[in-house]
């Protein structure tokens, strides 16, 4: 997948992950992006781990499992927070 499709994936997952744990407010189209991201790399190894498939392309399956992984990532990140 070439970068503007990272971006706008990660984007994506990022901002519906924000949406779902309620930290939209704190965070900007910046930190939604690094939060999908990272949530894609999250979620691709969480489901390739527990037999599933990973992230597989630029489509709704793939924003699904980016998603699963920043909702993990903001998860664990509210609960160091405190």
């Amino acid at each position: 997948m070439n970068i503007l499709a990272w971006i706008v994936m990660g984007g994506g997952a990022g901002w519906i992950a924000s949406l779902i744990m309620h930290t939209s407010a704190q965070q900007g189209i910046f930190l939604n992006i690094i939060v999908g991201i990272v949530g894609a790399f999250i979620g691709g190894f969480a489901f390739d781990f527990f037999g599933g498939t990973g992230v597989t392309g630029f489509n709704l399956y793939s924003l699904l499992v980016a998603t699963a992984g920043a909702v993990a990532l903001l998860y664990v990140a509210k609960l160091v927070r405190g």
